[in-house]
């Protein structure tokens, strides 16, 4: 009982003055007396602080931060998402659908560069197909986003083009 006692010590000791548990719990048969003295916190390497991951912002694996653009034409209201369309960019897409409505033109969304997806832009898709008083056309759908489109069924209310036909320049 009493070397029981002894380790939790050894480690509640080892603890607080920051040294190897293992080798002083594992030179430790005896009572207080023969415990071998306790490593010099100093020798011991520093551990460092948690460091931020970052991910690269370019080459394989780049997160493409988000952008929501609007042209108007003469037309129609072209709106091009590119890269990480997520609530980081929930004021711009609420913008966006605002001068899209504004303009009172049939609206088109280019998707072709959208990297990433989250229900910010699920729900962006959504506001403007249910306010829009022509069928909002969707072009160049990348794989994440059609498969978030049959998934939610959002892409029932879109007009969802699989290429980019002659007709779609501003």
């Amino acid at each position: 009982m009493r070397a029981r006692s002894y380790v939790r010590k050894v480690v509640a000791d080892a603890v607080t003055q920051r040294t190897d548990v293992r080798s002083t719990v594992a030179d430790a048969d005896g009572p207080p007396g023969d415990a071998p003295d306790p490593i010099d916190p100093a020798a011991q390497p520093e551990v460092a602080d948690p460091v931020e991951t970052v991910a690269p912002t370019f080459g394989p694996g780049a997160v493409e931060p988000g952008t929501v653009h609007v042209f108007v034409g003469a037309d129609r209201t072209r709106i091009v998402l590119a890269g990480e369309i997520d609530t980081e960019l929930a004021d711009d897409l609420h913008d966006a659908a605002a001068a899209a409505e504004h303009a009172h033109q049939p609206i088109e969304i280019d998707a072709h560069h959208v990297t990433f997806m989250d229900s910010s832009g699920v729900a962006f898709l959504a506001r403007l197909s249910t306010r829009s008083t022509t069928p909002v056309r969707l072009i160049r759908v990348p794989p994440t986003v059609r498969f978030l489109l049959e998934v939610t069924r959002i892409g029932e209310l879109l007009d969802v083009v699989d290429d980019d036909d002659p007709g779609t320049e501003l």
